[in-house]
């Protein structure tokens, strides 16, 4: 699986994001994660806001299973969960093929 990563410009963080993302990672160690590019497609995309405005732009990325946007440590849980959906969703799929 490879997953998008789009951080805002960090003018107001309120948490640290790339410590939180590195939790994220942690635990996912069987996932691509990489910087987004324009013109690529990725699986997933996560953006990572550091305030409740999440404003990093994402409409410019292309992805299969969607997009996933944090912007509270709070929310690892629930990004981590929605990974876990994302990869199992693949595997069923190879398992039919």
């Amino acid at each position: 699986m490879i997953c998008g990563v789009r951080f805002c410009g960090g003018c107001n963080p309120r948490y640290d994001r790339g410590k939180a993302f590195e939790k994220i990672k942690e635990q996912n160690k069987d996932v691509d994660f990489k910087i987004a590019e324009e013109g690529e497609t990725y699986d997933h995309l996560l953006v990572i806001g550091g305030c409740t405005n999440c404003c990093a732009s994402h409409c410019q990325f292309s992805t299969r299973e969607g997009i996933t946007r944090m912007w509270d440590e709070k929310h690892i849980d629930e990004v981590l969960k929605k990974i876990d959906e994302i990869k199992s969703k693949e595997k069923t799929k190879q398992n039919i093929k």
